[in-house]
């Protein structure tokens, strides 16, 4: 039996739709990510799951329980689900110990039996020897790993996570992601991550849902929606593929008078199209069109080129070249994908 199901769930805020017809399944003790940009109905579909909006139509379902839909509302605090925001949620009047207690509290667990589960909470996420400190005393990871002791010391039927490392700065948040990672290799938890940033969705996550104005365009494992985009959309969204308008004619992509071999494989059909091309398979040199050089930006074990397109930049990374800004440097496409230009 799936541990949540979400049946063409709809959200609206006035005029405004926010969340257009969801149907998807969850399975026990997978890791699911809602990836997408700022708007698109990740955050408020995750809300819903937690019980913290009502649907307009639809249902939802955990453990094979109505929890929302034509039966009613179940309120949050009956659903058994741990939640973690982007803004930790942490009182600062209340110890590390008493801010992971508090939910226990609420379910009025035996005060007997909170002090063991607090500490083994604590233990999870390696703070255990920190339980009696105050929150201004702890650092922006400590405070999230609280957050996840607190969300976790009521063992949740499922730990919904929302953008839980979007206010550590980098080196923070490539700590807490390898934090998460063992965190569910040890618990088996059934997990919700949302989050706009790829490299989390795709490091994470069983199943990647990628979401576009309400809707998932895609859901698939990480290595599906980076090796086989379904839209235009993903192909840029997931991998940040450069996104070209133009026409197929036989094996070329014309774009404006620009003419560019398409790469041997591409299945192509002549008409209107939009061209998704990766900018590791974009490769200086060759017998492609010359593009002007704008920018040449060193990044460590790659460099990256951003080359004039008509009104577009293209980006392309690749080994570091002797080329110049304001250099005309020929381009090839070694891959690419082709989407339908009437496509959503």
């Amino acid at each position: 039996m799936a541990t949540l199901e979400l049946r063409s769930v709809v959200k609206s805020y006035g005029a405004t739709h926010v969340v257009r017809g969801i149907s998807m399944s969850v399975a026990s003790g997978e890791f699911i990510s809602f990836l997408g940009p700022s708007g698109c109905g990740k955050t408020t579909t995750l809300r819903m799951i937690a019980g913290l909006e009502t649907l307009d139509a639809g249902t939802i379902a955990i453990g094979g329980d109505e929890v929302d839909g034509p039966g009613g509302h179940v309120p949050p605090e009956r659903r058994q689900l741990g939640m973690v925001f982007q803004s930790y949620a942490v009182w600062p009047h209340k110890s590390v110990a008493e801010n992971v207690a508090y939910p226990l509290l609420l379910k009025k667990v035996p005060r007997a039996d909170v002090a063991g589960r607090v500490r083994t909470a604590l233990d999870l996420v390696r703070l255990g020897a920190l339980g009696d400190r105050m929150p201004s005393q702890l650092s922006g990871g400590q405070l999230q790993r609280v957050a996840i002791a607190r969300a976790l010391v009521a063992d949740p039927r499922i730990l919904l996570l929302d953008e839980p490392l979007s206010n550590l700065d980098a080196a923070l948040r490539e700590e807490m992601r390898g934090e998460i990672a063992t965190l569910r290799a040890r618990l088996g938890t059934t997990m919700i991550f949302v989050t706009h940033d790829q490299h989390e969705a795709l490091a994470l996550a069983d199943r990647v849902a990628v979401m576009n104005g309400g809707v998932v365009e895609q859901i698939g494992s990480p290595e599906g929606i980076y090796g086989a985009p379904a839209t235009a959309f993903v192909a840029g969204f997931v991998g940040g593929a450069n996104r070209l308008t133009g026409t197929v004619v036989g094996r070329e992509f014309h774009v404006g008078d620009l003419r560019f071999p398409l790469p041997e494989g591409l299945p192509a059909t002549d008409g209107p199209a939009v061209l998704a091309v990766r900018p590791e398979s974009i490769r200086l040199g060759g017998s492609g069109p010359a593009l002007p050089l704008l920018a040449r930006l060193y990044l460590g074990s790659t460099t990256e080129y951003r080359l004039q397109l008509g009104t577009e930049v293209l980006r392309a990374v690749g080994p570091a070249r002797e080329v110049t800004v304001g250099e005309v440097v020929p381009v090839a496409f070694e891959a690419a994908f082709l989407f339908d230009s009437k496509a959503p």
